[in-house]
């Protein structure tokens, strides 16, 4: 089984980035390879469709949500992506002067390509939000998450 784990300071209290990424159904407003997101609602057992830039196709699942602890696990169960069992977790924690820390992990098993060029694909996916986050909320200097 594969794992995957990337994490990124912002300059920004956890509680706004939690309000800008913390809705399951609103993941192509932070996420750019996402064009589209139709879902069912935010609530755990909604499933969203996402259709990414090229036209993929990806189904995910809610799986637990706690607006509370700001964070939020989710399931694809059905996707072209080379990847069977992935579940995903994306968390934002307090930082120290008023900065944040998301961290978005996962587990999969690579079928059919090399484990290393999938969770290359992963982590591509998981920096592009990322990068977007920095340039909407800049990103927090090290040592300070």
């Amino acid at each position: 089984m594969a794992k995957v784990l990337v994490s990124q300071n912002l300059s920004a209290p956890a509680d706004a980035v939690w309000e800008a990424i913390g809705k399951f159904s609103t993941i192509n407003s932070w996420l750019p390879p996402i064009a589209s997101c139709e879902a069912d609602g935010d609530a755990v057992g909604h499933m969203r469709k996402l259709t990414t830039v090229d036209g993929a196709v990806v189904y995910e699942r809610l799986d637990s949500i706690d607006d509370g602890a700001r964070t939020y696990s989710y399931s694809i169960t059905d996707s072209p992506l080379p990847l069977s069992g992935y579940q995903a977790t994306i968390s934002v924690a307090e930082g120290d002067g008023g900065s944040s820390m998301i961290h978005w992990s996962s587990e999969f098993d690579p079928v059919g390509a090399p484990e290393a060029e999938v969770v290359a694909v992963v982590e591509g996916i998981y920096q592009a939000g990322f990068d977007a986050l920095k340039e909407r909320f800049g990103a927090a200097e090290s040592g300070k998450n």
